[in-house]
């Protein structure tokens, strides 16, 4: 097998948070490789943690990814802060193609518009992604995962960071499937008694108090806040009571958009027009709904620009999903021209941080290497953009660590599942896998 078919064999996907099948990717020609260590969301240590432990596979995969792709460039952006995830890499790449960018502490700097332009100077066409500029992407962890599949070795654990409202933040990794309950024992417990998870992210994540939700191949981490903590609060809040919010209360004052940072690039994203369009029937809606489309739903607008602490991404989420329903496709300018403010409107971490009321949870989350042995997991047959695994295993059935448990259609987007240790299939359900330890 070539290297695309070992990464699709493996299930490996891009385990920054956003899932694409990166087999796909691999079947490209790019003259540049981007290995995306940024990690712009507060409180999360996972690509920092991977970088430090396993920098010499990170740049082995960026060197088997340049040879699939026919790169002769190969990069590693990571934030200049991170000076022991930096010199690890430093010394992993002498010798080799690879070389290290340092970036800035700023939100959203691993956005995939964002990272392309600060490394290479190239803007992707609105709508576009990437490879259209002749670059690749990975995230760190994703390139240990090729180096990995390349040996042979499929995906079957996860690394990620456990912070927020527990007694002491960590990263760790554990099997594919393991609850987030399951994980709170090795950050000393909770420090709340009603405590609502950010998966993902507080600025980007999915918000649940369901503790037993599975870990997939795509999570970068979770911030647990008590329920009564204002983002969670902001962040509860149901989509229609949003909207009348901002169709009362919006006064347009542009904060939303002159911070948007795929505006600030030079994009026709301008939140503020989309939140006029909560104030109208109808009537021009298709026309205003327009302004979300290059929306990349990184959360700046909501939880640090607007000063009415409205909802103008939701409103641009809204929008594009009414955009989708019609199958109405962008039609805007094609001509990008960098805001000459970029530089001087993007925002620090810190900045957000204490915006969002969590200065007390910005601690380091180093390294944990307690073994998490879970007697059962969860496997979602969906494992992050694309089709549902058909599984390969029925009640009852024995399998092995690193068995194949699951298949995607041939010519379908997905990432095939693997059994994370030898256990016992326990339920077969339309959308998961449950294993249990025999």
């Amino acid at each position: 097998m070539n290297l695309v078919e070992k990464v699709r064999a493996a299930g490996v996907v891009g385990a920054g948070g956003g899932g694409f099948p990166t087999h796909v990717k691999l079947a490209a020609k790019a003259d540049t490789v981007i290995a995306n260590g940024a990690e712009c969301e507060p409180l999360l240590h996972k690509d920092a943690v991977v970088m430090e432990r396993a920098a010499a596979q990170i740049v082995r995969g960026v060197e088997l990814v340049m040879d699939a792709v026919g790169a002769k460039d190969g990069v590693v952006g990571i934030k200049a802060k991170k000076q022991a995830a930096v010199e690890a890499v430093q010394e992993a790449c002498r010798g080799t193609r690879v070389r290290v960018q340092l970036l800035g502490d700023y939100y959203p700097a691993g956005d995939e518009y964002d990272l392309v332009y600060s490394v290479t100077g190239r803007l992707i066409p609105p709508t576009g992604i990437p490879i259209q500029v002749g670059v690749v992407v990975n995230n760190v962890e994703t390139l240990v995962n090729v180096a990995a599949a390349a040996a042979g070795r499929p995906v079957t654990h996860k690394t990620l960071t456990i912070a927020g409202a527990v007694q002491r933040p960590v990263t760790l990794t554990v099997p594919i499937g393991t609850s987030y309950r399951e994980c709170l024992a090795a950050a000393g417990g909770l420090t709340t008694r009603d405590p609502v998870l950010c998966i993902g992210g507080l600025m980007m994540g999915q918000t649940t108090d369901n503790l037993d939700t599975p870990i997939t191949k795509t999570a970068t981490g979770v911030i647990i806040l008590p329920r009564d903590h204002h983002v969670i609060e902001r962040k509860l809040k149901p989509n229609p009571t949003q909207a009348k919010i901002g169709k009362s209360a919006c006064d347009q004052c542009r904060y939303c958009t002159e911070y948007c940072p795929r505006f600030l690039l030079g994009y026709a994203v301008e939140p503020h027009q989309v939140m006029r369009s909560l104030a109208f029937t109808a009537t021009g809606a298709d026309y205003w709904n327009h302004w979300a489309a290059l929306c990349c739903s990184c959360g700046l607008c909501t939880l640090f620009a607007c000063p009415e602490e409205l909802y103008p991404k939701e409103a641009c989420d809204d929008s594009k999903a009414a955009m989708r329903q019609a199958n109405l496709k962008w039609t805007g300018h094609t001509e990008v021209r960098v805001h000459p403010m970029r530089d001087g409107r993007r925002v620090p971490i810190k900045s957000l941080t204490r915006r969002l009321h969590v200065e007390q949870y910005d601690l380091p989350a180093p390294f944990h290497d307690a073994v998490i042995e879970p007697k059962q997991v969860v496997l979602p047959l969906r494992q992050g953009a694309g089709a549902l695994n058909k599984p390969l295993v029925k009640t009852g059935e024995r399998v092995r660590a690193g068995q194949q448990i699951g298949e995607i259609p041939e010519k379908a987007l997905g990432a095939i599942l693997h059994a994370p240790f030898d256990a016992v299939v326990s339920a077969v359900t339309e959308s998961s896998l449950h294993l249990s330890r025999p």
